[in-house]
């Protein structure tokens, strides 16, 4: 009986000391209108993409003019280490999160833990499906895929033949841009095929060539971002096609391409000035401002005339 009271004794230690993400007190968050000391955690879903590059400068340029310290992780669009990752970050008590998610759902843990101990959230490009986020900074990812839609038509006509490469499953950027795609060409365009290739560019190459050999008679192909775009023209320019392809984010391969003549247009986002615009946000909340649930950044198409 002795032997098993001190078992459950220390199994109710452990649960009392070891299962809470509670950073200790020397790193937990200071409630304070003042910057200095101030530490935001930014989480990238992946640096291997030019966008998330950029957005990753725009926070660091930004935070360093601000006087504040920035933390950045790669979660090398893995849902899992992303989450991971954050919990580190808190571990570090940073004052604010910056978190551009993976998978909009995924993340929902990880936010909801950070708003316990209030910790504020900043969502990047992608939201997150449950918490308390302070601001979404992002453009407006559905009117984008409107804007691809309405180019296609003007480059193709209505009735045209699309195929559409989807982004990663689960991110809200994919299901934005295909929402405001789809509300346009389910009307004025036939979409014959789509699948994710995870906004990935050998990804898009590869699910380009698959779908190519069943759609011989595409007559377009829009992709959920640029990476997928240019891994597209090389399946394309392999077959020996000529077939318009158009894309999302306006990475600087996507721009240098257009100029080549190779990428025919891209919905052309400012990913720095949303990791300005982010760490503002984070200043302002951390200051006990009113921020706005939604903080655009502005679109632009870009083709061979602009």
């Amino acid at each position: 009986m002795k032997k098993l009271t001190l078992i459950m004794t220390a199994l109710l230690l452990l649960l009392m000391t070891g299962c809470s993400l509670e950073p200790p007190e020397w790193a937990k968050p200071k409630a304070t209108a003042d910057l200095k000391d101030i530490k935001i955690g930014l989480s990238i879903s992946t640096l291997n993409n030019p966008f998330f590059v950029s957005l990753k400068d725009g926070v660091v340029a930004e935070a360093k003019k601000q006087g504040l310290q920035v933390i950045v992780v790669d979660a090398q669009n893995d849902s899992a280490k992303q989450s991971n990752d954050v919990d580190d970050l808190i571990q570090q008590g940073v004052n604010a999160l910056l978190i551009n998610p993976t998978d909009s759902s995924a993340i929902s843990t990880v936010v909801q833990s950070a708003n316990a101990l209030n910790i504020p959230v900043i969502t990047l490009d992608r939201s997150a499906d449950k918490g308390d986020v302070k601001a979404l900074v992002a453009s407006d990812n559905v009117e984008g895929g409107r804007m691809a839609a309405r180019y296609v038509i003007d480059q193709v006509g209505k009735g045209a033949k699309v195929i559409e490469l989807e982004g990663v499953p689960g991110a809200s950027a994919t299901r934005e841009r295909g929402k405001g795609f789809h509300e346009v060409a389910d009307k004025d365009l036939k979409v014959i095929a789509k699948q994710s290739a995870d906004f990935d560019r050998t990804k898009g190459l590869n699910v380009m060539e698959n779908l190519l050999q069943g759609n011989p008679d595409v007559q377009a192909v829009f992709a959920h971002n640029d990476e997928m775009a240019l891994g597209a023209i090389e399946a394309i320019q392999s077959s020996g096609k000529n077939i318009p392809v158009i894309g999302f984010d306006g990475n600087e391969d996507a721009l240098k391409s257009i100029k080549e003549g190779k990428l025919t247009a891209t919905v052309a986002q400012q990913p720095e000035l949303i990791g300005q615009l982010a760490v503002q946000a984070a200043k302002d909340v951390l200051q006990g401002k009113t921020v706005k649930t939604s903080i655009p950044a502005k679109l632009e198409l870009v083709d061979q005339s602009k």
